[in-house]
């Protein structure tokens, strides 16, 4: 018996099986009447645990880190700890979706982007619509402020397709430094070669095998099939553009990032900017002290495949 209430168990059993006084009870079991006495003053939470809950099934793949700071932002003022209780009591612990292997040894760590659209970083996601079809979404994202810039569906998505989409964001956000990317046949295309060329953005391609060096974004497309891919049934190729663009909204403005000290990403960008701005404003002031130091990589591809790690 570790624990106060498996003292409180163990007197209450002596008290009424063998007729024994609370005192004498607490003298054979070795603990402190005080305990044994103690009264739990736990506040009622039902509105708390009902809102818990109803946050928990509107966000289905939501922990209770996140869930807990969406209640902050509603004005909650509540301990995480206690959170975590009811979160468990009402059984609502994510469950994982199979495991995944573990790479072993040591791996050199990506360089931090410091600033947004210094590196940018692409790939694709698959899924399908309820009659079979199947379809392709390009997911494009700001590894610095952790932004989803673009989710594009559709059947087929080519060399130059994937052109267009960049040259739309960039109309909107600006150029990048630099595009990270896989060895996929969309992107070694001669569309994307001349694009790369034209643009003079550097196009960084990551080594056969080694997704890890993509992470960020492949940290966002579990984040996607997770919380949306798997949750929807999509009838047709414009619910599915609709889902996606809104889930992308909610994503950057709506959704904690536990990275980004749980800021939202379009809030984190909003601060690197004022911070950006403040620090020009002032004459002869210093800036922060950046946690890695940025290298222009430029494209390691000019016109022939070289295979980067």
């Amino acid at each position: 018996m570790v624990t106060p209430a498996a003292h409180r168990e163990a007197a209450a059993y002596l008290q009424t099986t063998y007729e024994m006084s609370q005192r004498r009870a607490c003298r054979v079991i070795d603990t402190d009447r005080t305990s044994v006495r103690y009264q739990a003053t736990r506040p009622d939470d039902g509105a708390l645990r009902e809102r818990l809950k109803a946050l928990a099934q509107e966000r289905r793949r939501f922990g209770y880190r996140r869930l807990h700071v969406l209640l902050k932002r509603e004005g909650q003022i509540v301990n995480k700890k206690r959170i975590q209780r009811i979160y468990r009591e009402e059984r609502l612990t994510v469950r994982r979706r199979g495991g995944r292997k573990r790479a072993i040894g040591t791996r050199r760590p990506l360089e931090l982007p410091l600033a947004p659209n210094q590196r940018w970083s692409l790939d694709f996601v698959s899924d399908q619509m309820t009659d079979g079809r199947r379809f392709r979404i390009l997911t494009v994202i700001d590894n610095c402020t952790r932004e989803c810039l673009a989710l594009v569906a559709d059947t087929s998505l080519s060399g130059g397709r994937v052109a267009r989409e960049l040259d739309a964001i960039i109309a909107q956000r600006g150029r990048p430094d630099t595009i990270v990317s896989d060895n996929g046949t969309e992107y070694t295309s001669n569309a994307i070669l001349g694009w790369a060329d034209d643009t003079g953005v550097g196009w960084h391609y990551i080594a056969p095998g080694k997704p890890q060096q993509n992470g960020y974004n492949e940290s966002f497309n579990g984040r996607l099939r997770d919380e949306l891919l798997n949750e929807t049934l999509f009838r047709s190729l414009p619910h599915a553009r609709a889902v996606l663009e809104n889930w992308r909204r909610d994503y950057n403005e709506q959704r904690p990032h536990s990275k980004l000290g749980w800021m939202t990403p379009r809030d984190y960008a909003r601060a690197l900017s004022g911070e950006s701005g403040d620090r020009a404003a002032q004459p002869g002031g210093s800036a922060r002290t950046p946690l890695a130091t940025h290298h222009h990589q430029g494209s390691n591809q000019p016109r022939t495949l070289v295979m980067a790690g």
